[in-house]
């Protein structure tokens, strides 16, 4: 978009494809940094990371038992067991490690490396466990019994030949490609990391994105109402909905009804943010406070020079809810913006639609990956539902995925919040369709 003086661009209707494409083009992505691994989950991985070692680094045994040469329990049964000498304990992380030899035994635990001469792992419950006795359930510890670690011990079962080890090398190769780039790290993608050895790793940071609502009528959740004012829940959607996309959520206090203070909180939180999200005051009322506010910015009006450094548009949008948006720059690192209405719904829905998708493109993911996914699905309903001509809908729903019907939960109304906390998606009609009958099919958006 333009970095020219902002406007109100309110005279011409915007489609939400529009909308999106312009918050898209404008957002970057975040510049790389190297993490430790655990302050780089849920990052974006900026480079290909090949395997140093092999996975496993050694043959080893996948059973508690007994490392034995497979010649020597050929044959073996309960009635005629073999009886073979044991020469000692192979423990995970042992290093010197005894051979074995003909006629010979060495007790091995899971995770430790297969002993010079071994060929195969015989499991604990196959044996005796050196008791003399019938089959054993399992190993007395080491500590408690170091007899254990000599002795005889009756196998009576026959093994074959690597049975019960872990082949080097079986998980990944040396020079295999462990990670591309790209890859979200979520927990198994950091445990292979470890894995391989790699401590730290290049990443695209996770966004720090500050969420702001306006309104003088706002109280704080756990404080008393007074006449004419309502809990502030929009800031509180909107942070939990970041930290959802990926984010670092920074939930600013409702802030009243001034043009002045509303600029000069916007300037204390720009050093901690990559996007800044607004909610209420972008609407055409005598009290839409973020529409004041911003629409002055470098426009040389006092306090103007405190947030400018780009420009933010006010818009409508062919959608409901949520027709009017604001969108632009601001500061002097040109972060970000994002005007919201105030309406709960339309607030969430406006974040899914183009905020969340703003928050995964500074993550460094493709536009492919930025948005929610979306299904066809057989509307399942008692009556048709409405929409308004030249408008895109959004309905909450209810998608059954066996079924491949969705279900609308609620009304259409943008201050519907317990019919919004009941939905797992939206159902989107289009511009140029005004009524939808059941058994019709529909696209869904996923929210889970």
């Amino acid at each position: 978009m333009s970095s020219s003086a902002p406007q109100d661009t309110g005279h011409r209707l915007w489609s939400v494809d529009e909308h999106l494409a312009d918050v898209l083009a404008t957002v970057r992505p975040l510049e790389p940094i190297e993490l430790q691994l655990l302050d780089a989950q849920g990052c974006v991985l900026v480079e290909d990371v090949t395997v140093p070692v092999a996975l496993p680094p050694f043959d080893n045994s996948s059973m508690d038992g007994y490392a034995v040469r497979t010649a020597d329990v050929q044959g073996a049964s309960e009635e005629f067991p073999a009886v073979l000498t044991v020469i000692g304990d192979v423990a995970a992380g042992s290093g010197e490690l005894p051979t074995v030899g003909p006629g010979e035994a060495a007790r091995i635990m899971t995770g430790a490396p297969l002993p010079p001469g071994a060929e195969a792992v015989v499991p604990v419950e196959w044996t005796d466990g050196g008791t003399g006795g019938g089959a054993a359930s399992g190993m007395s510890p080491a500590s408690a019994a170091p007899e254990g670690a000599g002795g005889e011990v009756r196998v009576h079962r026959p093994a074959e030949a690597r049975a019960h080890v872990r082949s080097r090398g079986s998980d990944v190769q040396a020079g295999d490609l462990a990670l591309a780039a790209g890859t979200v790290l979520g927990p198994p993608q950091i445990a292979l990391l470890a894995a391989i050895g790699r401590g730290a790793v290049r990443v695209r940071p996770r966004p720090r994105v500050v969420v702001l609502s306006t309104g003088s009528e706002l109280v704080q959740p756990g404080e008393a109402l007074a006449s004419g004012t309502i809990y502030d829940s929009n800031s509180f959607a909107l942070a939990a909905a970041a930290r959802d996309a990926g984010a670092i959520a920074y939930r600013v206090g409702a802030v009243a009804d001034d043009a002045d203070t509303l600029r000069a909180t916007i300037e204390d939180q720009l050093i901690r943010a990559d996007l800044l999200v607004t909610t209420g005051g972008v609407s055409v009322g005598a009290y839409d406070v973020v529409k004041e506010a911003l629409s002055s910015v470098g426009s040389g009006d006092a306090g103007a020079e405190d947030v400018a450094g780009g420009g933010i548009d006010f818009r409508k949008i062919a959608m409901q809810p949520g027709k009017p948006q604001g969108f632009g720059t601001i500061g002097p690192d040109h972060t970000p913006l994002l005007a919201l209405p105030g309406n709960p719904v339309s607030s969430y829905v406006s974040f899914e639609l183009f905020v969340r998708p703003a928050i995964r493109a500074l993550m460094g993911l493709p536009e492919s990956e930025v948005g929610r996914p979306s299904v066809r699905a057989v509307l399942k309903a008692d009556k048709a539902l409405g929409s308004p001509a030249g408008r895109r809908q959004f309905l909450r729903g209810k998608y059954d995925a066996e079924s491949g019907t969705v279900s609308p939960v609620g009304g259409s109304g943008s201050h519907l919040i317990a019919a919004l906390a009941h939905a797992d998606s939206l159902m989107v009609v289009p511009e140029d369709v005004t009524s939808v009958e059941p058994g019709s099919e529909l696209e869904v958006v996923l929210l889970g």
